[in-house]
């Protein structure tokens, strides 16, 4: 079954959504992302702080499971469904409150690459490749996932990425920003994390999301940064600064 694929976790605050397909390389068959949206919903509804994606069996996501396709074609309402609940799943993902990190090793393909981009931060282990292969096939790629490759990379890295459907080192994708920071520092990320504010990292989260759409300044962001000086938490915390 499709959502058995999705194990979800929890280590204290921290939370731990993991992709057990190894046999498949954790590629997402086309059920799948229905189950994905519904296990990001339930951290959604949980308390934890963080949440890590990653992948079993030493590699991350394969992506999208191409073996889906073929019975695709010819049903126009199945190419639609599919589309809707990949947007559906990664939007959820992208959306959430809290902090999201991909965790990334072995593959990282396709759909895989736009799972990793809807969270963020991305840390890859030296031996992660990553690559985006639908002029290969035939097909396109979401023009939300092109939208947020272009974010991070550039219009011509994207292209590059694109039209050459070429394999990319952890180091190069490190090197042109598509990858935030190489293993094994993740536990560094996820403590520095974990040890910050929560009504912060949501505004700050908020903050990045809004600056990345182009938005300079907003009455409401300022609004909520006013709460956060004159709230209890920045007391507490600077009188512990103090004392230490």
């Amino acid at each position: 079954m499709a959502g058995a694929m999705f194990r979800l976790d929890r280590d204290d605050a921290c939370a731990r959504l993991t992709l057990d397909r190894p046999e498949a390389r954790n590629a997402i068959p086309s059920a799948g992302w229905a189950a994905l949206a519904e296990t990001v919903g339930q951290v959604e509804a949980s308390d934890a702080g963080l949440l890590v994606v990653t992948g079993a069996g030493g590699t991350f996501c394969a992506g999208a499971d191409l073996a889906d396709f073929p019975a695709m074609r010819g049903d126009a309402a199945a190419i639609a469904r599919f589309r809707a609940e990949m947007r559906g799943a990664l939007d959820r993902l992208r959306g959430l409150a809290i902090p999201t990190v991909a965790l990334i090793d072995g593959h990282c393909y396709g759909a895989g690459v736009a799972l990793a981009m809807a969270c963020d931060l991305r840390i890859a282990a030296p031996d992660a490749r990553f690559a985006i292969t639908p002029a290969k096939l035939g097909i396109g790629y979401p023009q939300e996932d092109v939208h947020r490759l272009v974010e991070l990379v550039g219009p011509g890295q994207a292209a590059r990425i694109l039209f050459t459907a070429g394999t990319l080192s952890a180091e190069e994708a490190l090197t042109i920003g598509l990858v935030d920071a190489f293993r094994p520092r993740e536990q560094e990320f996820i403590a520095a994390i974990l040890a910050n504010d929560r009504e912060s990292l949501a505004m700050l989260k908020d903050a990045i999301r809004s600056a990345a759409a182009g938005v300079r300044s907003d009455g409401g962001m300022d609004a909520r940064f006013d709460a956060l000086i004159a709230g209890e938490e920045m007391a507490r915390r600077l009188e512990a600064l103090r004392r230490k």
